[in-house]
């Protein structure tokens, strides 16, 4: 397969004469080399991806022509059809569906337990062998299942295309914010390179972040199942990523053409595509516990007034931003508990009680990070 296959998935119907579908794209052959699968738009407002895509489609295409696929890559340029959607007097609301109030990057099927149930008599020494029966076996569960509403089948879909996966990456972007990572534990150092090529300001790394997001549903499986049988070789054989691609107002051809090319050197770096990508770009950063992230939650209404930049670096009981009451004029500092850099912070100056309003990575665990470690 040299040029690009493009299939259609229809998804169940809603209601009568609404049905979606996603587009999926096809480079490379199954089988033959290592596989990645990169979808966008999960959060379907989020939509610097998008664009980010359509100028890494061609890319792939001009690799394709030139026979220098060496693996199967896999593209889903809009991942959330539901999402994209869902227009509300003047808003486009595309985190949560409407039906459910649900987080549309959140309650994926944790396939470990049963995975592990089915493989557990016959794992080896053998840690090859291993990464394919467990890949078999996350195939054969998820055909199995049958989904009853559309987003049910939205998840299982993309979870069929990047369960067998060596790379999945899920594009995304916060508020205001620069470059950052989120990363399951097991996966550092490993994919320093995918941070340094993309510029990454922040990495956040977890074993169980909360709320079981996409990529965790696809990477977890791994190191849940090292952890149950300690005797037999399975490795962290999905690199599996949030990618934040800025702020949601990072919209443009400029970025997007630097962004796609930082993902299709990395590509060639992990031996998808045939070609010198170049000297590896310096790091940004190191990475840094999820639990160390401090998230500065308003904890009264009124008008946010930042005081420190996206990229800034925080000491520990730095002001970050203020509340001011515009009724009475008192401001309420929120400080932050981390030493790090802020690295995404509020787009929108009203404040909310328990609104997240800034984010600052530090190198530490506080204390007061626990269960639940993303924001909703």
């Amino acid at each position: 397969m040299s040029a690009r296959q493009t299939d259609i998935i229809p998804l169940l119907e809603s209601s009568p004469g609404t049905r979606r579908q996603l587009t999926v794209h096809r480079y490379g052959t199954p089988g033959r080399g290592p596989k990645a699968y990169l979808q966008t738009g999960l959060h379907a407002d989020e939509l610097p991806g998008p664009v980010v895509v359509q100028h890494l489609l061609p890319l792939l295409d001009d690799a394709a022509t030139a026979g220098r696929i060496r693996g199967e890559i896999v593209v889903v340029p809009h991942a959330n059809p539901i999402g994209l959607s869902q227009y509300l007097f003047g808003k486009h609301a595309g985190r949560f569906e409407f039906d459910s109030l649900g987080n549309f990057n959140r309650h994926y099927p944790d396939l470990a337990g049963p995975v592990g149930d089915a493989v557990a008599e016959r794992l080896t020494d053998d840690a090859a062998g291993n990464i394919d029966l467990i890949r078999g076996e996350c195939r054969r569960l998820l055909a199995a299942r049958t989904p009853r509403t559309e987003v049910e089948h939205l998840r299982l879909e993309l979870m069929k295309l990047a369960v067998d996966a060596d790379i999945a990456l899920d594009l995304h972007c916060d508020d205001v914010a620069a470059m950052h990572l989120y990363l399951g534990t097991p996966l550092w150092p490993d994919a320093a390179d995918l941070a340094a090529e993309l510029g990454a300001v922040a990495v956040l790394l977890a074993e169980v972040s909360g709320g079981e997001p996409f990529d965790e549903a696809m990477g977890g499986i791994w190191w849940q199942l090292a952890n149950r049988f300690p005797d037999r070789p399975v490795p962290p054989a999905c690199l599996s990523a949030t990618v934040e691609l800025r702020g949601d107002r990072d919209v443009g051809d400029d970025l997007a053409a630097l962004d796609a090319a930082a993902l299709f050197r990395f590509l060639e770096r992990r031996g998808l595509i045939a070609g010198a990508p170049g000297p590896l770009p310096p790091a940004l950063c190191d990475a840094t516990p999820l639990d160390g992230t401090d998230i500065l939650a308003c904890p009264c209404g009124g008008v946010l007034i930042f005081h420190r930049q996206v990229g800034d670096r925080i000491a520990a009981g730095d002001t970050v931003a203020t509340i001011l009451d515009p009724t009475t004029g008192a401001r309420t500092a929120l400080i932050s508990r981390a030493a790090g850099v802020l690295f995404a912070r509020a787009g929108h100056p009203l404040a909310r009680p328990g609104l997240p309003a800034a984010k600052v990575a530090g190198p530490l665990p506080l204390a007061h990070r626990t269960g639940a470690l993303l924001t909703q």
